[in-house]
This record gives structure tokens, sequence and C-alpha cells, in this order.
């Protein structure tokens, strides 16, 4: 992987961070960091040590959306570059959404536009008190992209989801968590540090296992009843043939904790 300029990548252990890190321009999605965002969700999603992906971002925002002021700058490339960026952005989120293993967000401060898709995503939403939430597409004569509407619906219904796409709504930290957009709000300071301890609990847990749970989830509302059942029956017996479905079982059996390894 190379080194990014519109992120920061670390990996300690099993654990990688990703952090947007533009905080002079709100974090804003730009070519670049569509590009790059792709490419590290490549790296993660095909490393074996990595067990856990955070991602975050420094500064005051998690991030504003797509970068207007850079767009306006474009001229008459404005729709190829465009293009462009959304085709790095999609796959980045579509990487996100497969990869098998579990993605942690932690939403440091405002989340608009692109920035409130991106914190939509995770397998985990954990958000600072201090956050806030908008979606803002139409407030700029645009519409809402990088799985929004998608994403929205299925975690606050349609008529909400409508209402915060057309409205532009300010939530906080605990109306997007009553909502059920978000997993867990924290103080700001402890943002990362529990941030991490998920990321731990997924990092050393079952793998295989994490990674079935995201597919199940992701079809269940494009299958019917029967077809959902047989991928689940399907899931089951293939976690029994794993390494940490039979030490789950004999740990259960053994009264003891188990001693999962990921494979």
């Amino acid at each position: 992987m190379t080194k990014p300029t519109t992120l920061t990548f670390d990996q300690k252990d099993a654990i990688a961070t990703i952090t947007l890190n533009r905080p002079e321009a709100a974090n804003g999605i730009n070519l670049t960091m569509a590009d790059e965002l792709l490419e590290a969700a490549n790296y993660v999603a095909g490393n074996p040590d990595i067990r856990a992906v955070i991602l975050t971002a420094e500064g005051k925002m998690f991030s504003g959306g797509g970068d207007l002021k850079s767009f306006a700058e474009e001229g008459d490339n404005l729709t190829l570059t465009v293009s462009k960026l959304l085709e790095s952005l999609n796959a980045a989120i579509s990487v996100f959404a497969n990869m098998p293993k579990p993605l942690i967000i932690a939403v440091n401060g405002t989340a608009a536009g692109a920035g409130f898709s991106l914190a939509c995503i995770g397998d985990v939403v954990i958000a600072a008190n201090t956050a806030k939430f908008t979606m803002a597409y139409s407030a700029a004569g645009l519409t809402p992209d990088a799985g929004a509407s998608f994403y929205l619906p299925r975690l606050v219904g349609v008529r909400k989801a409508q209402q915060l796409m057309m409205d532009n709504t300010l939530l906080t930290a605990q109306n997007a968590l009553d909502l059920g957009i978000l997993s867990q709000v924290t103080e700001a300071d402890q943002l990362m540090e529990t941030a991490l301890y998920h990321a731990r609990q997924y990092a050393y847990g079952p793998t295989k296992a994490y990674a079935t749970i995201k597919q199940l989830i992701n079809n269940s509302l494009n299958q019917p009843l029967e077809a959902q059942l047989a991928l689940e029956g399907k899931g089951m017996l293939a976690s029994m043939e794993t390494h940490d479905g039979k030490e789950g079982i004999s740990a259960f059996i053994e009264k003891r904790r188990p001693d999962f390894i990921g494979r």
C-alpha cells in the first residue's frame, strides 16, 4: 500500500485504523481521497493479519462530504472528475461492506453529506456526544450518494429517510442513536478508546463467523424467507467446520474461554 496523502493508516497487531486527514478542508472527499480510501479498503480486506478495521477522522469534523470547493474549480471537467470520484468511493464502500472482517466507525465530529453516508456503513458505529449529522445534499441542489439511499431506509425506515434527505434535518448524536443510525454514543475524549475496545473484541474473535454474519445481514432484506433460511443453514454448517467453530463448541462444553484464531 502506497503512503496516502489524504488519509493516515496505522496497523497495530490485528487492528487497522484508517483516518480521514484533511481537517483543513473539513475532511472533504476529493478524488485523491476517494482513490486512497479504495486502496486502503482493498488492503485491509485482503490482509489476513488484519481482523478488525476502524475508520475515523482527524480534527473537529468527521467529514463535510464531497469537497464542493474543489468541484467548483473543475470547470468543464466537473462531471468527469466527480464520476471518477464516485467510482472509487462506491468501490471502497462495497469493499468495506463485503470484507470478511468487522468495520468500526468512530465519528469524531459533524458528518454531513457523504460524510453522513460513510458513517452509516459500519458494522459498529460509535459517535462522540458532540457529533452532529445532516444529509445536506438537497441544500446544495444535489442528491444523495455513497450508499445513503441504501443504508438510511434500512436503518430508520422509508418515511424518516425521506425527511432526513429532503429537509436536511440536523441530528445530534443522541438523535442518531435513538433512530438506530448509531450503535453507541460516548464522551468525545473516550471515542477512540471505545472504538479500540470493540476492535479488540473482534480482532480476537471468530473472524469467519463475523464474515458470514455480515453476509447474512447484507442479504436479509433482498431475500425471501426460504432463501435466507437456506443461507443461514449453509453458514451454520460451514462455521462448524472452521477451527474457531470447533474451538467454540469445545470451550462451551469445557466451560472455558475460547481461543479464537480467525480460521
